[in-house]
């Protein structure tokens, strides 16, 4: 659009609407389904879609990281299943809280393992971490036996039903990394390199960065975050079940994609996947309240993949007509 000629408040308007798109369409969906549905906008189904929207979001800090570094991590999901399986099968070993521990260091260490192989192989991410879906998907169905684990000492789930308000524990946990790495970005070294690799990665080896170790440490946050929805998963259903968090993994890229991190890397923030998590969350449950057949869901949620990829493409021809 053509900005040259319109006065300096509409542009201004027109520049803010265009970086917050993602507010503007969670107001249009929530708005909808609100008109739709007597039961969407009550404070029970809000709480609801904080929760249920909470596994992805914290999903989608990790990946959110990883995809402004210009990569991605199609593993989430198999390790968010990994983590859940072994928080619950551990513990009539270990107890709970060493079993917690040993599945989150099994999300870190997947997590670095895929940095690793990405950073010193020149392979792209996209390949490392499909094979490492692939492969932490057989691991966990030979550790379950193929089986739903089922937790022994029932006090572990009550950690997921304690509430502020009508917010839940896991949805408290999302905005708080959420926040924490919106931090990381905007007023940390890190943040900073993790911009720059992103835009350009040539650029960011000549001005010194170490662009190796620096990619290794986002996907290990990555594989971190996984673990930690996993744990939280398993806390809230009391089982694990092999197919945990299968398809995820798109679920998650769909969200921080609609949030506005382009998938070539050097834009996003944390502030914007919020946005794209909590959109993804609500039209998911407002679809369901409306009672729509599983394949309407796919099909919205598929043009909204669409709609997502063609935002991204937007965003990128934009920011180089610039």
């Amino acid at each position: 659009m053509n900005t040259t000629n319109l006065p300096r408040g509409s542009v201004t308007i027109l520049t803010w609407l265009f970086r917050n798109h993602i507010w503007i369409f969670l107001g249009l969906v929530v708005l909808t389904f609100s008109l739709a549905s007597p039961f969407f906008l009550t404070v029970n189904n809000i709480s609801n879609v904080l929760t249920q929207g909470a596994f992805i979001g914290i999903l989608a800090v990790g990946m959110t990281m990883v995809m402004i570094d210009g990569e991605i991590d199609l593993s989430v999901g198999a390790t968010l299943a990994l983590a859940t399986a072994l928080a619950i099968g551990l513990q009539g070993q270990v107890g709970i809280w060493p079993a917690v521990f040993f599945s989150l260091l099994s999300g870190a260490a997947l997590g670095f393992l895929n940095g690793a192989i990405t950073a010193y192989s020149g392979i792209h991410s996209f390949i490392v971490t499909l094979g490492a879906l692939i492969g932490i998907r057989g691991l966990v169905f030979i550790y379950t036996g193929e089986d739903a684990l089922m937790v022994q000492d029932f006090s572990y789930t009550e950690y997921a039903e304690i509430y502020l308000g009508p917010v839940s524990v896991t949805a408290l946990i999302f905005f708080i990394l959420a926040l924490f790495f919106q931090w990381v970005l905007s007023s940390t070294r890190h943040g900073r390199e993790t911009f720059a690799i992103g835009d350009n990665i040539e650029a960011a080896h000549d001005a010194g960065i170490n662009i190796k170790r620096h990619k290794i440490i986002n996907f290990t946050i990555c594989g971190t975050m996984a673990a930690v929805a996993g744990i939280l998963l398993s806390m809230r259903l009391g089982t694990a079940e092999p197919n945990a968090g299968k398809v995820w993994e798109l679920w998650t890229i769909i969200a921080v994609v609609l949030g506005g991190t382009r998938l070539t890397g050097g834009f996003g923030s944390m502030w914007k996947t919020i946005g794209g998590v909590m959109t993804l969350a609500v039209l998911r449950n407002g679809l369901r309240l409306l009672n729509t057949p599983n394949y309407v869901e796919l099909m919205v949620m598929g043009a909204v993949l669409i709609l997502a990829l063609l935002l991204d493409r937007f965003l990128a021809h934009k920011t180089e007509a610039r």
